[in-house]
């Protein structure tokens, strides 16, 4: 059998890759959520149970030719910031997105392989299909959603492409106010995991040459909590955990479309003035205006004139504006060097009129707020030398912005993927904002996920969501992730609409990932503990 798979190995890999390929179909911009279910369907079966003739080298090669699949694809877009905006060649921005494509694909594997000993049934429940669905169908998922969540904060984390994120607009989204994204994951990984049991129930399993008896009792138990999962989603989601608190409040999206090479001449600063202002004219009659993150090209002590002269506007109207600044820290001028004032810079929101509060992003985008290794790859290539590129992280604990009797969950671009840090801000708040500029990844599908992305936070912590970008995609998101109100990417343009504030907290926004992953590691050891003991003869 060994030499079976060495001489299919090749075919084996190819076969791992396309179901990686499919996984990112699932979600946005194509929403093929079934193709999920089958990219984890197909993955299961190739790395658990006897068909697979479990082995180190096996589960490495097919765990990251999987990964390879899922981020070739699914995390492509960051080639567009490199090639498009970083101006680098073809040749040098693909030399740089490779590596970390296979440093993605490797951290996808890493679980599999490292805990692969629990994939393979005991050898006394071989001859039955309790041992293989014991693997796949709690082992399996188990570990699936134990490798999103080590993904997640591993080297600063890259929480993108869960599982679950394919499922925003499906009956298992109903789950999420109460397990969050992970937990769909599991709850997904499960089902794909059934569908491949369903299809290894026809395939002989051999063990000591006994032939296993029938596994219809076994696949009728399983498919009893796929059926549980799904309706209990669909009603889950007529279910509410939060409330109304307060009257609705109109906002108003200023969405400037501005290029990347004219927001940062300094030439056009007065152009980006006039424009902000005219936009924002139009939009003082709601309670909210939100401008985009890092509208201001500029630290906010070198244009307080211009952010004056609007804030006095706004409170003629009675009108909270909030905007993505960068902003700086002063150090104590009397021991400092004469003219460096500033020890820290930050990616931050703050409020001006009726609103009031700063905001420092906490997790920053390597290489685009700051630049690892910074003393060697500063000034190699444009890439490495983005404008903002040396941002300090904002402390973890931050009052909540305020505006117009809302209390203001924030989040900046890329840190609306981290799942528990807005839990943990949307605890006191009653309205989640996420600021962004999705600029840097053009038309790809980066843009979509991110979105998606927000949507599901949304839907977590059952509390409406503002999402202003620089070119879309801006929208207006209700507490239970429907979208309201969306503008046109690529377009200058402002967008308005209402949304009502909500308090209260959903079991996830009390416990977080917590009991999933609880879940998830007390199997994986109870699975680790039985591999190391003597089977009963």
């Amino acid at each position: 059998m060994q030499s079976l798979v060495q001489k299919y190995d090749l075919k084996a890999c190819l076969l791992a890759a396309l179901l990686g390929v499919l996984l990112p179909l699932s979600m946005a911009p194509f929403h093929w959520w079934a193709l999920g279910l089958l990219s984890t369907a197909g993955f299961a079966a190739m790395v658990c149970g006897p068909q697979s003739t479990p082995g180190f080298r096996v589960r490495l090669l097919r765990s990251l030719s999987f990964g390879l699949g899922v981020y070739g694809v699914g995390a492509s877009w960051i080639f567009v910031s490199i090639h498009d905006y970083g101006d680098a060649s073809i040749a040098l921005s693909l030399l740089l997105i490779t590596p970390f494509i296979f440093f993605l694909a490797l951290l996808l594997a890493t679980p599999f392989v490292l805990l692969g000993r629990t994939l393979t049934p005991p050898s006394n429940l071989l001859s039955t299909h309790h041992g293989l669905a014991l693997v796949m169908l709690i082992i399996f998922p188990s570990i699936w959603t134990i490798g999103e969540w080590f993904r997640g904060w591993v080297f600063s984390g890259f929480p993108w492409l869960y599982l679950g994120y394919g499922h925003t607009d499906t009956w298992l989204s109903g789950w999420a106010p109460i397990v969050g994204v992970l937990g769909v994951s599991w709850i997904t990984a499960f089902c794909g995991a059934l569908l491949a049991f369903l299809f290894m129930l026809k395939l002989p399993i051999k063990a000591n040459n006994v032939r296993p008896k029938t596994g219809v009792g076994v696949a009728i138990a399983a498919l009893l909590p796929a059926t549980l999962f799904w309706l209990g989603g669909a009603y889950l989601q007529t279910v509410s955990w939060t409330q109304p608190s307060g009257n609705p409040l109109s906002i108003g999206l200023v969405q400037p479309a501005l290029p990347l090479s004219l927001k940062w001449d300094p030439y056009k600063l007065p152009a980006i003035f006039e424009q902000y202002r005219a936009d924002t004219e139009s939009l003082l009659h709601n309670d909210l205006v939100i401008w985009p993150e890092s509208a201001i090209p500029r630290f906010q002590h070198e244009v307080m004139g211009y952010l004056d002269s609007v804030a006095a506007a706004a409170n003629e109207t009675q009108t909270a504006l909030i905007t993505g600044i960068p902003t700086a820290e002063t150090n104590d001028r009397q021991n400092s060097e004469p003219g460096n004032y500033y020890s820290k810079y930050y990616n931050s929101v703050i409020g001006l009129g009726m609103a009031s509060g700063v905001y420092h992003k906490q997790h920053l985008v390597p290489f685009g707020e700051y630049v690892p290794f910074e003393k060697w790859l500063r000034g190699t290539i444009a890439f490495f030398d983005l404008p903002m590129s040396a941002f300090n992280s904002g402390p973890a604990e931050q009052p909540l912005i305020t505006a117009k009797g809302a209390i203001i969950a924030t989040a900046i671009c890329y840190e609306i993927a981290y799942a528990e840090l807005v839990r943990k801000s949307a605890t006191h708040a009653n309205l989640i904002l996420t600021l962004s500029n999705d600029t840097w990844f053009g038309k790809s599908i980066g843009p979509k996920q991110h979105f998606q992305i927000a949507r599901m936070r949304a839907i977590e912590n059952e509390k409406p969501l503002i999402r202003a970008t620089n070119d879309g995609i801006s929208a207006l998101i209700d507490y239970d992730g429907r979208v309201t109100a969306v503008s046109p990417s690529f377009q200058r343009t402002t967008l308005e609409g209402t949304l009502e504030p909500r308090t209260g907290l959903t079991p996830f926004g009390r416990a977080g990932s917590y009991p999933i992953l609880l879940l998830s590691f007390i199997v994986i050891v109870i699975a680790l503990y039985r591999t190391r003991r003597p089977e009963n003869k």
